[in-house]
């Protein structure tokens, strides 16, 4: 697979993509898919937008009222760049970890990144030290960029030799005041199209996070596809959303979906669903993002009338069910546009819009993208089947050193780890995961990482963790737990067990179910039988469904 003369000193990235072989194939069937051989994300995100919009239109909302401009967060970014190059030393191709909630700085810093020619890694600030360990062992970075109140797991975790810069607080040194020093000019550089611009965590299915690499027209291909044909955005959008731009998800819907038409964004570090939906109402959003959890809560208190001043709705991040969509249909007169992503894919590729919806369907594959069902051979399946969902499109998975690449890969097809079907008119139905990732309030959270987090409890023998339906997150995580000899499993140490996890990992991975037994369903050879519990869950939800029914 050819690819052009690279701009990176640092080779880490290129060196470590995966064998040739094993990538998938790559489509780039639009016209607006066609992108020059030399190509810098974020000078097309910011400095384009400046030229084409001028300086002075708003790009950064925050709920307290105040907005950046265009030219102010082109000039932040550019100091954050002069920072990095000129300070720190950092070289095209250097890795740059960035943690922090959404706020203005965190985008700036991300694109100040790209403009160095450095490669992003950017991280949840709900990551616990240890995980933020394993990221810096996978990705290697040489600086690392943190809001100054997500400092202490991030020290705890970082080696000696990792530069760690603050940003937001009062010390001399922050990055704020550092470049308010710099002059804001700054040349970007030349980075070609098929640089590795990001590099993506995903939650791991095997305890272990893979992480995707994502090249510069990657960047682009998303809201060239899904952004341009899916939502149609104009300058005049004001986007919104609940994803953390450490998920792509959010990072597309937030930064680079907005950038790439002109428009603004609303960024909120910390809101519930309400809550979002009021700034959101507020700021005159047009455009919002968020899980149907978050659509099923702002209903439940009533409030959708927050929403009737959105042009789009946006549903992704857990499967979307037709009584959902319908409640907001009938509270808000919006037609929920549903849609599947991946972290492997960047953004969604499954979708649709307007009078193209199907309630209870996802859609079908976005402009740009095609998709099928496959077997468990690998063999295409075609229409009015069940079976694993496959895409190809202008992006791709290409993992970090995983050989977890030969499985997500498939004849060229990426193989997304649902279970879906597909009628004669190319919609696509949700069916079930078909791996170990439970979806839970649009956060994906690998079963095996919670069960070794629970494993480390002293009072813990062994452990298995599945999801269960529910009816407001979708999926809660459900743990078995096998405690040792003679402690007793009540309320007391349920709890004890849940905060030592949200402890020990991002706290939003926790089982808010824990059920205690005496041992653990195995086959002969010993293997832990995963299904038995779930078919356990199943047949107790249906006992449920059927006692309502009959008091009803």
């Amino acid at each position: 697979m050819s690819m052009t003369q690279s701009a990176h000193v640092d080779t880490f990235t290129r060196d470590h993509l995966p064998p040739a072989n094993t990538w998938p194939a790559l489509e780039f069937s639009l016209p607006e898919l066609q992108y020059p051989e030399r190509l810098n994300a974020a000078a097309v995100l910011i400095d384009n937008a400046v030229a084409e919009h001028g300086p002075d239109r708003p790009a950064l909302r925050t709920p307290d009222g105040r907005a950046w401009s265009y030219g102010e967060l082109q000039q932040r970014a550019n100091q954050v760049a002069q920072v990095l190059t000129d300070d720190l030393g950092v070289v095209p191709g250097n890795r740059v970890l960035l943690r922090g909630p959404n706020n203005p700085w965190l985008v700036a810093a991300w694109l100040g990144v790209l403009k160095a020619g450095g490669v992003v890694v950017t991280t949840m600030p709900m990551l616990r030290s240890s995980e933020i360990a394993t990221l810096i062992h996978l990705t290697k970075p040489v600086v690392a960029i943190s809001d100054h109140r997500c400092l202490d797991e991030l020290k705890e975790a970082a080696p000696d030799a990792l530069t760690v810069l603050a940003y937001g607080g009062a010390d001399n040194g922050d990055l704020t005041n550092r470049c308010a020093e710099k002059s804001g000019k700054f040349t970007t550089v030349d980075t070609a199209a098929d640089d590795v611009a990001l590099l993506g965590p995903t939650s791991g299915t095997t305890g272990k996070p893979k992480v995707t690499m994502h090249f510069h027209r990657d960047v682009l291909a998303n809201a060239d596809t899904f952004a341009r044909h899916i939502l149609q955005p104009t300058a005049e959008d004001v986007f919104a959303g609940s994803p953390p731009l450490a998920f792509t998800f959010g990072l597309g819907g937030l930064v680079v979906f907005p950038l790439r038409f002109g428009a603004s964004s609303l960024l909120t570090e910390k809101a519930g669903p309400v809550e979002l939906a009021q700034y959101a109402a507020k700021a005159g959003a047009t455009i919002l993002f968020t899980a149907p959890t978050a659509y099923r809560a702002i209903l439940k208190e009533n409030r959708g009338d927050l929403l009737r001043g959105l042009r789009v709705a946006v549903s992704a991040g857990e499967h979307l069910s037709k009584e959902t969509w319908v409640a907001v249909r009938e509270a808000t007169g919006l037609r929920l546009v549903n849609g599947i992503g991946a972290t492997e894919m960047l953004h969604v590729f499954i979708s649709a819009a307007g009078y193209d919806i199907r309630p209870g369907t996802t859609g079908r594959a976005v402009p740009g993208y095609r998709a099928t069902i496959l077997d468990e051979d690998g063999n295409d399946l075609g229409p009015g089947h069940t079976g694993r969902l496959a895409v190809i499109g202008p992006t791709g998975c290409r993992y970090l050193d995983d050989p977890r690449q030969s499985t997500y890969v498939v004849h060229g097809w990426n193989v997304t780890g649902d279970t879906f079907s597909m009628d004669e008119d190319g919609y696509f139905t949700y069916q079930a995961r078909s791996d170990d990732m439970i979806v839970s309030s649009g956060y994906n959270i690998g079963a095996p990482e919670v069960e070794a987090a629970i494993d480390q409890h002293p009072d813990v023998v062994e452990n298995a963790v599945i999801g269960r339906s529910d009816p407001e997150r979708g999926t809660v995580v459900c743990a078995f737990v096998v405690l040792r000899e003679g402690v007793v499993g009540d309320a007391a140490k349920r709890k004890e067990i849940q905060d030592f996890v949200k402890a020990t990992i991002a706290p939003y991975k926790y089982p808010r179910d824990v059920r205690f037994v005496t041992e653990l369903p195995r086959n002969p050879s010993g293997k832990l039988q995963h299904f038995k519990l779930r078919d356990s869950i199943a047949d107790e939800t249906e006992q449920l469904t059927a006692a309502g029914q009959s008091q009803a």
